[in-house]
């Protein structure tokens, strides 16, 4: 019984691979695909059914930087940059010390204030469009990255607190006390104590801040313009009336998906662990 039960076993974590793996290809596919038609021309993107032997060109990659006379996409880009990585940065420095104040040094109701937290979240977004519109226009912030930075900061604190609200809970007491003991202050404590501890959940804090903020639209598409323009904004520009042009638009978003792509890459090892921290007590 016990050769049948191993048997058995083999077998089932076999076909647990091989579902993992069926699964992880069915989601690569769109990408692939993507990546495919981007190297491809216009003529041979519009084919149906597609073709796969066509030849491979740079000419979409050459429109979307700008070499056929169209608008540069660096501004985009940069604003994007800019408007992701200060307001990651800025909810890391906000939700450390909120973290620390309902995990460790644990204030009174404090369920009740992570709830209050998490209830932020579900409200619909395009309930709270037209209120933070006419704010930017009554204070002239429309079309100015700042704003975005300050509305993606405030959209992500809440999750941000949430998680490292969890990540937090499993960094020793006894620790934090011996450096209170040896004289250390509530920053000293956060920021040569806490952090370095729970760096893997700070990290992938950071990288799920990161990616929503970077791949925002409703709220850059209606409070930007010229000036302040993000990269999905910009990538919504090559649909037009006249047509969509599908190998420019395939070679765009591969290139602005990169930063998230090479974001995640980078810190995979802190993600997975910051992920699975506070899993198994």
């Amino acid at each position: 019984m016990s050769g049948i039960a191993v048997t058995l076993k083999k077998h089932r974590g076999l076909s647990i691979g091989l579902l993992a793996w069926l699964v992880g290809i069915v989601f690569f596919l769109p990408i692939a695909w993507m990546a495919l038609t981007s190297f491809h021309s216009e003529a041979d993107a519009a084919t149906n059914p597609p073709s796969f032997a066509a030849s491979l060109t740079l000419d979409g990659y050459r429109e979307f930087f700008g070499a056929g006379g169209g608008a540069s996409p660096w501004p985009a880009l940069i604003n994007s940059a800019v408007a992701s990585l200060v307001s990651t940065a800025l909810v890391l420095l906000l939700a450390l010390p909120a973290a620390y104040a309902l995990s460790i040094r644990r204030v009174k109701k404090w369920t009740d204030v992570l709830f209050f937290f998490l209830s932020t979240k579900m409200l619909p977004v395009v309930a709270g469009l037209l209120p933070i519109y006419l704010f930017a226009k009554n204070t002239g912030m429309l079309d100015n990255i700042w704003f975005l930075v300050i509305l993606y900061t405030s959209m992500n604190l809440p999750i941000a607190v949430w998680m490292m609200q969890s990540f937090l809970a499993e960094v020793p007491v006894a620790v934090i006390e011996a450096a209170q003991i040896d004289g250390a202050r509530l920053p000293t404590v956060l920021a040569r104590v806490v952090a370095p501890i729970a760096l893997p959940g700070i990290a992938a804090t950071a990288l799920i801040c990161f990616i929503f903020s970077w791949n925002e639209l409703l709220f850059a598409r209606v409070l930007t313009g010229v000036v302040a323009e993000t990269a999905p904004v910009f990538l919504t520009g090559f649909i037009t009336s006249q047509g969509l042009f599908l190998a420019k638009v395939c070679a765009a978003s591969l290139v602005v998906s990169l930063p998230v792509l090479a974001a995640g890459f980078a810190a995979q090892d802190k993600l997975v662990q910051g992920l699975s921290l506070g899993a198994v007590k």
